[in-house]
């Protein structure tokens, strides 16, 4: 399989970049975000923190728990994107101006400030 300090290593990579992805689209979805998105972030790390607890001894189960998380998230981008199309992943990804106008694109918060659409 692979050295338990690489296999450590490369899952620490891989769990922060899950999680900050998920914490990210939670932060960016502030206005339609819910309790359960925290729920997300929540669980994940909560499954990292259980799988210490099935075989302390083997220091590599967090490092291949965390591995296959960050697959999973990269695996489901991707069944959405080829079911999906390019349009929708980018509206469910947030980025809702494809396909708008370019005068139409002043983000909500600007004109919260008074800054009106151009």
């Amino acid at each position: 399989m692979g050295s338990s300090q690489t296999v450590m290593s490369v899952g620490a990579c891989c769990f922060g970049i899950t999680i900050g992805y998920i914490t990210y689209r939670t932060l960016v979805r502030a206005e339609r975000s819910a309790v359960s998105d925290l729920a997300t972030v929540v669980t994940a790390v909560g499954g990292a923190a259980v799988t210490s607890l099935f075989d302390p001894q083997q220091g590599d189960t967090f490092g291949w728990y965390s591995i296959g998380l960050l697959v999973g998230l990269a695996v489901f981008f991707l069944l959405f994107f080829a079911m999906n199309g390019k349009a929708a992943t980018a509206v469910f990804m947030g980025a809702p101006d494809i396909g708008r106008p370019q005068e139409d694109r002043t983000p909500k918060s600007a004109e919260a400030h008074g800054h009106p659409r151009r």
